[in-house]
């Protein structure tokens, strides 16, 4: 009995220490991160509040009058650099590199004028806009607040997940006032406004909703707004034909109906008289209705300090699933990756579950919440593979549910491509929604139908019309003189058929296993075997000529990249690609070749998304991001090591412009959190993790099952870049990689580091990555 209690009582010490050790943890995590990152240089992210996975991203918009063609910085609405703030927007993307969004913008003013017209970015002080400094900017995870200097005016805005709240210090003896503007949108143009509509209800409560065209076709948005303080009048106008409708002037007064005005350019000025104490302002959306707008804003009471509270606590919770002890410039870049990859995918579905589909009409959500904003083609590669170690299995069951129920109610009936807001843009190649269900069955992540979600992964990679997929099942592959892009999309869709297999034959479908197994090696039919190189094949089999590895063209051979990026995509078959490459010694002389590469002749100023290029390699965008790793599967995993160390020193840093690339709506950032743990999913859906390097002293998974697996970097420091030896749970680690099960087990990853690489590690064939030995 003695022994029982005292081995009870130990085990109560540990579990309460390991307790506060994450409370400490969750406190650390939120200091450390820095919103502020990634919203300068060519990070596209933004610096405002949003709750984990947020359908709100409440935000302040610095240039939405830009030229479409001249947009592309401001894709989040915010630029660092900029001096002037036109407004806060409801809705934004976290990194992408296309965009579109900035709905229902609220700008405060005070006094006896108010302008109703966004003035110029390029000349802070006119219209609406006001200027701002940066020293009286703040932001922390769900929170944001700023000084107006132009009205001197404190606003600061929080958000829950379906609502956002504004609450706004006016001047003392000036009067107050909001200016709504239903024309702002990112990515803006004429004509982009097809409906809008604005209510003012008899009880104060300010709905209407917006139709735009843009990056996706007649998206629909409702939104429902209150006042802690009530409305002294308003005004409504539409721009597009400049006639104001005043309606009543304040609750009570004038007509006993609604207050109403519909047109293309509306904007409208609300008025609050003077105020003793600062104004709060509740904003739901719904993608659904107006009814759905007021039910979301039902659905989170409270005032803005309580939302505000349950907000970082849901962050709090949400860091807490990493644990980073390192060097605080390098934690501060971690935490705030982190906090980057938790934004996305997000809710989108009502709190009574309705949502709008990809038919556009309204569904219900029966048994999972609804979600979108799925960048698939980015997203895949190591954003949910994240997703899968550090969230609970609801929300990645939740993703899966989203997916197929987006196919099941898509006109064409397949799987997102890259949809926001249950809408589908087209955008990207490749059928990744595909990798994303196979890696979370495969990982044994239960709450969606199995079958129906293989249905909808076959229906994708079957429906001939999509991308060249027709030619794609005749021929072996997509030919060049029949559909751009060619290359790119027969290596993509190549991987994501081996994907279809590993899950139908897990599934004991091995009819649909062989099929798909058969398709995986079609990454070989555009290959190049003489040069090296995968090339776009024309239909009569010929290789399109002339060809230059390093042309990068938008709408050419390949997508956001060239001949030297692409050539390495066929994770499921790397060992075949070492053999077409000549063996071991000649991958790894290639590799140093692509990183090596002189650019100084290049010119790649009119590509948009190449950026953090070192030589060939372009970590700034998706294609490159497993590349490093591929020294392993060569038998040279400390080459691997050294390109890391390059990597992570010259595309990351804890400030504006720290982020080398878009970080495309958590990917770039889920790339260092696994890279910084010390390995990466270079094929997802294989249920194995290649081993890199760490990057920080130590880190903790709190694993979704209630385990925690630790990962330890003894001596870790600049001089000492490589690991001599790695440990799990002790024992030698011999194999260049680590499987899902044995981290969901948890337990303890060590790496012992020092200044000379260990070439004696993991070199056998036997030791390396899933497939390095062939397909």
């Amino acid at each position: 009995m003695k022994t029982a209690l005292a081995i009870a009582f130990a085990f109560a010490l540990t579990a309460a220490g390991g307790a506060r050790e994450r409370a400490r943890a969750t406190g650390v995590a939120y200091t450390s991160v820095d919103p502020f990152i990634g919203t300068g240089g060519e990070g596209h992210t933004f610096p405002g509040a949003v709750a984990p996975f947020g359908m709100v991203q409440l935000s302040p918009d610095t240039n939405t009058s830009c030229k479409i063609r001249e947009c592309y910085g401001w894709a989040a609405g915010y630029r660092y650099t900029d001096t002037s703030i036109q407004g806060f927007s409801h809705t934004h993307f976290s990194g992408a590199g296309h965009s579109d969004l900035g709905d229902v913008l609220v700008m405060p003013a005070a006094g006896d004028t108010v302008s109703l017209e966004p003035g110029d970015a390029a000349k802070p002080g006119t219209g609406y806009r006001s200027r701002f400094s940066h020293a009286t900017e703040v932001a922390t995870p769900g929170y944001y607040a700023v000084t107006l200097s132009d009205s001197g005016i404190r606003a600061e805005l929080t958000a829950g997940t379906r609502v956002g709240v504004h609450r706004y210090g006016f001047p003392a003896g000036k009067a107050a006032h909001l200016v709504v503007d239903l024309r702002s949108s990112i990515y803006n143009y004429p004509g982009k406004i097809l409906w809008s509509s604005i209510r003012a209800l008899p009880d104060g409560t300010i709905t209407g909703m917006r139709e735009t065209r843009g990056w996706a076709p007649a998206r629909k948005l409702f939104f429902a707004m209150r006042f802690s303080a009530p409305l002294a009048g308003h005004a409504f106008l539409d721009r597009e034909e400049d006639v104001p409708y005043k309606g009543f002037q304040g609750p009570g007064r004038g007509d006993e109906g609604v207050a109403q005005l519909a047109g293309r350019a509306l904007v409208a000025r609300l008025d609050f008289g003077m105020l003793t104490k600062p104004l709060e302002v509740h904003v739901a959306i719904s993608g659904v209705d107006e009814a759905g707008a007021l039910g979301n804003l039902a659905s989170e009471p409270g005032d803005f300090d309580m939302i505000r509270g349950q907000t970082r606590a849901a962050w709090e919770h949400a860091l807490g699933a990493i644990e980073i002890d390192a060097a605080p410039p390098m934690r501060k870049t971690l935490y705030t990756a982190l906090y980057h990859s938790l934004m996305a995918p997000s809710v989108f579905g009502d709190a009574d579950g309705r949502y709008r589909g990809p038919d556009d009409q309204v569904h219900v959500a029966k048994g999972f919440t609804f979600h979108s904003t799925f960048s698939l083609w980015d997203t895949f590669r190591a954003e949910h593979p994240l997703l899968t170690l550090i969230q609970p299995e609801r929300r990645n069951a939740d993703f899966v549910n989203s997916l197929v129920a987006s196919a099941q109610t898509s006109p064409f009936g397949i799987l997102p491509i890259w949809q926001f807001q249950g809408r589908e843009t087209w955008t990207m190649i490749g059928y990744h929604a595909v990798p994303i269900i196979a890696d979370a069955y495969l990982k044994g992540i239960k709450g969606f139908d199995a079958k129906a979600a293989l249905d909808a992964m076959v229906a994708s990679a079957t429906y001939a019309p999509y991308g060249g997929l027709g030619d794609y099942m005749k021929l072996g592959y997509v030919p060049i003189d029949r559909e751009p892009e060619a290359a790119s999309k027969t290596v993509e869709y190549s991987y994501d058929d081996w994907t279809i297999a590993r899950m139908a034959r897990a599934m004991g479908r091995t009819d649909i296993a062989d099929r798909f197994d058969k398709r995986a090696l079609n990454w070989r039919n555009s290959f190049d075997f003489k040069t090296g190189f995968l090339r776009a094949r024309k239909a009569d089999g010929s290789f399109r000529k002339p060809f230059d590895p390093t042309a990068i063209n938008y709408g050419s051979d390949y997508t956001e990249g060239n001949a030297w990026q692409y050539s390495w995509f066929m994770p499921q078959d790397q060992g075949g690609l070492i053999r077409a490459l000549g063996g071991d010694a000649a991958t790894v002389r290639k590799l140093d070749a692509m990183f090596d590469f002189d650019n100084s002749k290049l010119d790649y100023t009119h590509a948009e998304d190449i950026a953090g290029l070192i030589g060939q390699y372009i970590h700034g965008n998706e294609p490159s991001h497993h590349v490093a790793y591929l020294y392993s599967y060569a038998g040279a995993p400390w080459r691997t090591q050294e390109r890391l160390a390059q990597i992570v020193a010259s595309q990351y840093k804890p400030a504006p412009d720290g982020l080398s690339g878009n970080d495309d709506l958590g990917q770039m950032s889920a790339w260092l959190i696994f890279t910084a743990m010390g390995f990466y999913p270079v094929a997802p859906g294989s249920g194995e993790y290649v081993i890199g390097r760490p990057f920080a002293d130590r880190m903790v998974l709190n694993l979704p099952n209630g385990k925690r697996f630790t990962i330890v970097a003894d001596g870790l420091s600049a001089a000492n870049r490589y690991f001599g030896a790695v440990s799990l749970d002790g024992k030698p680690l011999e194999g260049g990689f680590i499987r899902h099960a044995e981290i969901a087990a948890g337990g303890e990853l060590r790496f012992t580091m020092r200044s000379q690489p260990n070439v004696n590690w993991a070199v056998a064939r036997s030791a390396r990555p899933y497939s390095a030995s062939g397909y």
